[in-house]
């Protein structure tokens, strides 16, 4: 049976631990179903990334966009932060990981900063309820101090744009996400 939970340190996050099924050929895992998340809205793009053990990606923000993550090889360190200006957890910061024999998978509602590390070679999938918009692509310094951050790992491989996100103070006012969220 699918466990889902909300995520005790930021609102709105779900965490998702599908029933995996398992035979002499292998597994079976459903990793999503849009009645899992209350309030959720249908899933418009699915995307997949590799990346190499050492990278960091993030941490991204999305003022009209949720993602669901799902790591079906290898294990990410995730690093959530909650942006949402008059959020009951505006300024939270939840760290775990995902991968391994459970499949765990992860709701983030827009207005969150979303990163991982890949802790080793790994694969990513996620699906997002709105299609690509370079103008909802921001982001926030993934060494930020004031978001006192997990990663697990030191001196990572980074893209340009991940390297130049502002810290959370520095955000425009015009790019905050506020709670609850204007769409």
């Amino acid at each position: 049976m699918v466990e889902i939970n909300e995520s005790s340190i930021i609102t709105g996050v779900f965490h998702v631990k599908p029933t995996v099924h398992r035979d002499a050929r292998g597994c079976f895992v459903e990793t999503y179903r849009r009645e899992w998340i209350p309030n959720g809205r249908e899933m418009l793009q699915a995307n997949r990334a590799d990346r190499a053990e050492g990278c960091i990606v993030g941490l991204h923000f999305h003022l009209h966009q949720a993602d669901y993550w799902y790591v079906p090889n290898g294990t990410a360190r995730v690093v959530l932060h909650d942006l949402r200006v008059g959020s009951p957890t505006d300024g939270a910061t939840e760290c775990f990981d995902l991968g391994g024999d459970e499949h765990p998978c992860v709701f983030i509602p827009p207005g969150v900063a979303h990163g991982f590390a890949s802790v080793t070679d790994m694969t990513i999938t996620y699906l997002v309820d709105g299609y690509y918009n370079a103008a909802d692509e921001l982001g926030v310094a993934w060494d930020d101090p004031v978001l006192n951050a997990d990663w697990t790992i030191t001196n990572p491989e980074l893209s340009e744009r991940d390297r130049s996100n502002p810290k959370r103070s520095e955000i425009a006012e015009r790019h905050r996400p506020h709670w609850p969220l204007r769409t």
